[in-house]
């Protein structure tokens, strides 16, 4: 079995639940560690072929009224293995420059909706991300009363969010109510001597009942609170349980599209999913 990648260099410091100081962009920020170690849920893709049906399904198509997803992405989202596999060890999402479904390009997403969420824990997954102008690769989670409330009022915690022309920087992001799409809450994270599309990363997070964590490896670089959210007008939806995504998006509003330096295929690796509480 795949090791644990833990980084103990911080979360030893934590287990009583100390709060910190961590250096990112303010030397003063105070950021609260919750440490879990209870695993739940875990996928280390060993099995080749379709991932297991147990753990993930798809979201197929273009978006609804094909508006790419509301976000205007050019992909058309497939459950062939030609866009998403088990091989080798790892998960594998391919993007390919092809014409399907009125799209130009084909991907895939998926998700846990109805097989597995969760309320509060740690989420991390260990992935090598692609290289290119409008790639937009994410691992992050979405309320699993979203068919009920819609969004942004189910809330999103985006883990990880990655575009393709930036290979040394990733994004962590909190949408909901009063803080969604261009007015979401996030922070960046840049590698000082490494690239993400060069080797593999841990992406994670740890959510609580008042705050949030973003981790890199073993790096703490954000921290969102319940009061953060709520002294900016803003409404903390984040006491429910919650579904997975991983997914490669080409295009949209937020890295444009490909351009002639862009090659395809493209992929997204994931060596392991894990959850715990």
């Amino acid at each position: 079995m795949k090791n644990i990648n833990y980084k103990i260099s911080v979360l030893s410091l934590v287990l009583m639940g100390l709060v910190i100081s961590t250096y990112s962009c303010d030397n003063d920020e105070k950021q609260t560690v919750v440490t879990k170690f209870d695993l739940v849920l875990e996928d280390n893709f060993d099995v080749d072929g379709a991932p297991n049906p147990s753990i993930w399904t798809y979201d197929i198509g273009r978006g609804s009224e094909n508006n790419g997803w509301g976000n205007n992405e050019l992909q058309f989202y497939t459950d062939r293995p030609e866009n998403v596999i088990v091989q080798n060890g790892y998960l594998i999402i391919t993007a390919k420059q092809e014409a399907l479904g009125g799209a130009s390009y084909t991907s895939a997403r998926l998700k846990t909706q109805n097989l597995f969420d969760q309320k509060y824990g740690r989420f991390e997954a260990r992935i090598k991300l692609p290289l290119g102008q409008g790639l937009w690769p994410a691992f992050w989670m979405l309320g699993s009363n979203i068919s009920q409330v819609g969004w942004p009022q189910c809330g999103e915690i985006d883990i990880m969010e990655y575009l393709g022309n930036s290979p040394t920087q990733i994004l962590g992001t909190l949408h909901g109510p009063g803080f969604s799409g261009g007015e979401s809450i996030s922070k960046s994270y840049t590698l000082r001597n490494s690239r993400f599309d060069n080797e593999f990363h841990v992406f994670g997070v740890e959510w609580s009942e008042n705050h949030i964590n973003w981790y890199v490896d073993d790096v703490l670089y954000n921290q969102i609170t319940r009061k953060q959210v709520e002294d900016e007008g803003g409404e903390w939806v984040f006491d429910n349980s919650f579904f997975m995504i991983l997914n490669m998006a080409v295009g949209g509003n937020l890295p444009g599209s490909p351009n002639t330096n862009t090659t395809f295929p493209q992929r997204m690796l994931v060596d392991y999913v894990r959850v715990y509480q």
